[in-house]
């Protein structure tokens, strides 16, 4: 889910341009065109290289950094066998996925545009609005986990530049309220701009924020497990003792739903997908990049993960980069920290914008007539050209940032958030559809051993989401006994 950021905004971008070849399709040839592809768009471009650096880009977000605080639940065996173990799932599922790009015929079967148009062509009905509801609740936890994250971020700044200020003297107690009114004031202007998810910088500031937080993490690891000499942690991971026995299932049950959370890229493969040239088939375009982008990823989880675990041992903090909070160089976690709040702000907008757009469709289509809903006033901006207002669009994106400030100014705890996210989005729309689509595409017969495979990987599958679901309710309940809203202080 992080990382729909690069994908999204890029496509955005090509749809915006196809629109206008649309009406010629039954007029422009359907083979051999040099300019259009059999579907009379433009020609896609997308190459291996660019399909894996999508996903990558759009994988490795703002979940890297809970990932040391799983392992720390998991211990030195578990914790990695975990990773691993998704991988394989996300890897094996997305290969699935990607003969879902085109109904029947993997070669010139009709192409669908989004994850939404897969389901809706191969299995239709209820199956569409249950995907629906479940892609656009996890782009409004999103929204919710990225205002918690940058205020997290913003407020280790202050407090690392006043803990030296004060010479290690001020313990600097301060409250995350203002900081996400403020995020949440940049939000709301932001997304007033109409087309947001189409300025496709945007991919490229997020990919190279993304790594530069990540590598800070990481050489700030493999610095503090230098400096201590020693690989801290555990095989089992926490002690009992540190926290109860209770608390330690859980928490590991919880750590589950971090390490799918950093996983799911499922939900934008298709959108990928789209962009892929052909020949040869997209889908084997496809299922190279699944697997490349799977073993860096990976690489990169593991070695951010495990050297923080190694750095902080049973205390591997929430956020990796707020537990080197009063370390120096403190400037280079402030650089660290600055990088996500900007990457934040942006991803923000591109999970955002796909809800709102969906709202305003809905609204226009239910009132036609209204006033309020379609009349764009146009109001000059010296320098910018034209702005269309539409009152709609500043009424209900307004408050739908105001929502998603105010809730996460009642629950600001990034762990529970992001694991009940990671869980929730995980199995529906990593490892059901895809099997349901799957079986449905290659017909394979009911009871056959294939069939009785993939239904037991999607059991499977099922119950470490119900588990993890549990794990971070349980952590917010906890959360919730030690705390007074819109109080809190780090």
């Amino acid at each position: 889910m992080q990382m729909g950021e690069n994908a999204a905004s890029k496509n955005h971008l090509l749809h915006s341009h196809h629109q206008v070849f649309d009406i010629a399709i039954d007029v422009l040839p359907q083979n051999g065109s040099k300019c259009f592809d059999d579907d009379g768009r433009l020609k896609r471009t997308g190459t291996l290289f660019t399909a894996s650096a999508h996903i990558i880009t759009a994988v490795i977000g703002s979940g890297v950094l809970s990932l040391a605080w799983a392992i720390a639940q998991l211990g030195w065996v578990a914790g990695p066998a975990v990773m691993v173990l998704f991988s394989l799932v996300t890897y094996y599922t997305s290969s699935l996925l990607t003969d879902c790009y085109r109904a029947g015929d993997p070669d010139t079967g009709k192409r669908n545009y989004t994850y939404m148009d897969a389901v809706r062509s191969i299995l239709g009905g209820v199956k569409v609005k249950f995907c629906g509801f479940i892609q656009y609740l996890g782009l409004f936890g999103i929204a919710i986990g990225y205002t918690i994250a940058s205020s997290i971020s913003m407020m280790a700044i202050k407090r690392s530049n006043c803990f030296h200020q004060s010479g290690g003297q001020n313990p600097c107690h301060i409250s995350s309220t203002p900081y996400m009114i403020m995020f949440g004031v940049t939000e709301i202007l932001l997304s007033q701009i109409p087309d947001f998810d189409q300025l496709w910088w945007l991919s490229i500031v997020a990919a190279v924020m993304s790594f530069t937080y990540s590598s800070i993490g990481l050489g700030l690891g493999i610095g503090k497990v230098a400096a201590n000499g020693t690989f801290k942690g555990s095989l089992t991971g926490i002690s009992i003792g540190t926290v109860t026995e209770t608390e330690k299932i859980w928490r590991s049950f919880q750590a589950l739903g971090a390490i799918a959370f950093a996983y799911s890229y499922s939900v934008i493969l298709i959108e990928i997908q789209d962009t892929v040239k052909s020949p040869p088939s997209e889908s084997k375009t496809m299922k190279k990049a699944a697997s490349i982008s799977t073993v860096v990823t990976t690489t990169f989880y593991m070695l951010c993960g495990c050297m923080g675990y190694a750095a902080f041992g049973d205390l591997a903090p929430g956020n990796l980069l707020t537990g080197f909070g009063f370390y120096n160089p403190y400037w280079l976690i402030d650089i660290a920290n600055v990088a996500i709040v900007i990457h934040l702000v942006g991803a923000y907008q591109v999970f955002s914008q796909p809800l709102f757009a969906f709202v305003e469709k809905w609204a226009n289509q239910k009132w036609p007539e209204s006033y309020f809903i379609t009349k764009e006033f146009k109001i000059a901006v010296p320098g910018l050209g034209t702005y269309k207002l539409n009152l709609f669009r500043l009424v209900w994106r307004t408050l739908f940032v105001i929502l998603t400030t105010v809730i996460s100014m009642l629950l600001p705890f990034f762990n529970d958030v992001v694991g009940i996210l990671g869980a929730l989005g995980f199995w529906p729309l990593t490892v059901y559809f895809p099997v349901e689509m799957y079986i449905v595409q290659k017909k394979i017969p009911k009871w056959s051993t294939r069939w009785i495979c993939l239904q037991m990987l999607s059991m499977a599958c099922l119950v470490i989401s119900l588990v993890a679901v549990a794990g971070s309710i349980a952590g917010v309940v906890l959360d919730l006994k030690s705390y007074k809203p819109f109080k809190t202080s780090y």
